[in-house]
């Protein structure tokens, strides 16, 4: 592939916009899944998946039975001004989940680059009538880490902007009410593994001491389904973002938005984050870990 630009495409949620690749250094590392034909229910919405170390190990889940809306690695938030673009069931307050018509669904509306490494377009994040709750513009990179051949990097940006004429409010379930650190949502990854794997910090080890802490970095270690090790390693929080970590009932990391508190873009205002994952082969230890997450 080549670097161009086009322009808008429809984007109807029907699988009418080709998958697209990134590679690195010829190698495809990671499938980007544009326009998935999924149930509204699903959260529809663009994701990563497979996404493989350079040895070809997969390290994303999509559509797992435990929670079919868990897409690769993707943007979703559960309760955007009210409307879900997580996917499953909505967390409602002195309730609980409940299915609710308030699936709204994310998608693609142009490029403004394609190249082999690197992938930037533009997004519109809908409630279930079609209305434009938010803009996006996203990219996405590919790279080789220097000096670790066994690795490579994921840059995704991401820049988020309300309407002119209307704050928009991104909550968690943990935010309306949910107790448990349940404060999911924002840049997620749905990891694949054997056995629920190890996730640690330069200083905090385990999923109960990971959870919602602002580390500069959060690595995750397993084996896959396969039988090929990883190791990923994320960075890139924001000022108030947090750590959702998961564990014993599924491998996931999330770059979490409103962990605690709501988080309001005030209209016409925009909120840009960066989040980075190096993908490694094999069971990295903390201190060869640690020293990878200086390139992170």
């Amino acid at each position: 592939m080549t670097a161009e630009t086009d322009p808008a495409v429809p984007a109807a949620g029907a699988g009418q916009i080709a998958d697209e690749e990134l590679l690195v250094a010829g190698t495809p590392v990671a499938r980007y899944v544009l326009d998935p034909d999924l149930d509204v229910r699903h959260g529809p919405r663009p994701y990563l998946h497979p996404v493989r170390t350079l040895a070809g190990t997969v390290v994303t889940d999509a559509l797992p039975a435990d929670h079919v809306w868990h897409l690769g690695a993707s943007l979703a938030v559960q309760d955007v001004d009210g409307t879900n673009l997580w996917g499953g069931r909505t967390y409602v307050r002195d309730t609980g989940y409940t299915w609710r018509a308030d699936h709204g669904r994310i998608v693609h509306t142009g490029w403004e680059h394609r190249s082999d490494e690197r992938l930037d377009h533009r997004l519109h994040w809908c409630d279930p009538s079609g209305e434009v709750l938010l803009t996006e513009r996203r990219a996405l990179a590919a790279s080789a880490v220097p000096g670790h051949g066994g690795a490579w990097r994921l840059e995704v940006s991401s820049t988020l902007t309300a309407p002119a004429a209307r704050d928009i409010v991104l909550g968690s379930p943990a935010t309306n009410g949910r107790p448990g650190g349940a404060g999911y949502g924002g840049f997620f990854w749905r990891a694949v593994a054997a056995e629920p794997p190890e996730v640690f910090t330069a200083r905090l080890v385990g999923e109960e001491q990971v959870n919602g802490c602002a580390e500069p970095w959060v690595a995750m270690r397993a084996r896959a389904p396969e039988g090929g090790a990883y190791t990923l390693v994320f960075g890139g929080l924001g000022d108030r973002d947090r750590w959702f970590v998961r564990t014993a009932m599924y491998p996931g990391i999330c770059v979490a938005f409103a962990f605690e508190q709501t988080l309001t873009i005030a209209a016409g205002t925009s909120r840009t984050g960066r989040y980075r994952v190096l993908v490694a082969d094999g069971l990295l230890d903390q201190r060869t870990t640690a020293a990878l997450a200086t390139a992170c």
